[in-house]
């Protein structure tokens, strides 16, 4: 129970971040259109080096689903990491992308938009919709429904791979943003690491932007 409560804490402390993704998912195959193609039809290895290259390649870090899911840290992670987190990311290919999406917007305190919040959220209504339409195609036994309930499953796989490579090529363009490959950015200041108990976290990451200078004429 207390570590269901500390993920819901968690979760509930992300709606206050201030920081926002470079780009949305509506925008991503635009701001990397390679990346999103490669994750679209490569899926697990670019989660893999997603991951990894989050973890600042070092692989000592690396817990199973980033520490967010209860198997972490009981897969013997420490012992083979690379092999874990290639499991990880074939088995449980979600939790892989959803982890390391949790892990920038922690490290960056980076909010999810509600253009975000609403894509995400219709891809897993429409998972939904679909498994129950499949069941009850199996129970009637009618060869019609049958015929839907693929269909709409068909539809929301699409959907459901999707998001998820634009959801990646999201993540590839904030750490290009974090490593420098936008070109020069101010150092910012020292900062403290984010916290459960802070009741608004401090901007972490990235320097605030500066505002333009307006000057009066006569």
């Amino acid at each position: 129970m207390a570590a269901s409560q500390a993920y819901l804490d968690k979760a509930q402390l992300r709606q206050s971040y201030r920081n926002v993704w470079h780009t949305d998912l509506t925008n991503a195959i635009k701001a990397d259109f390679t990346c999103c193609c490669l994750s679209l039809w490569c899926g697990p290895c670019v989660s893999y080096m997603l991951r990894k290259r989050a973890l600042y390649n070092d692989m000592s870090r690396y817990v199973c689903c980033a520490g967010y899911m209860p198997c972490s840290g009981r897969c013997g992670e420490k012992n083979c990491p690379e092999l874990c987190l290639a499991t990880e990311v074939f088995c449980c290919f979600g939790n892989s992308v959803a982890s390391t999406r949790f892990l920038l917007q922690d490290e960056f305190n980076i909010q999810t938009t509600q253009c975000d919040n609403c894509i995400i959220s219709f891809m897993f209504c429409l998972q939904q919709f679909a498994c129950i339409c499949s069941l009850v195609a199996c129970i009637v036994g009618s060869e019609e429904l049958s015929e839907a309930s693929q269909l709409i499953s068909c539809i929301s796989n699409m959907v459901y791979w999707t998001v998820c490579s634009c959801m990646q090529t999201q993540h590839k363009v904030e750490m290009d943003k974090r490593d420098g490959k936008f070109g020069p950015m101010t150092v910012p200041p020292m900062q403290q690491m984010s916290r459960i108990d802070q009741p608004v976290p401090p901007y972490v990451g990235y320097a605030p932007q500066a505002q333009p200078a307006y000057y009066s004429y006569r």
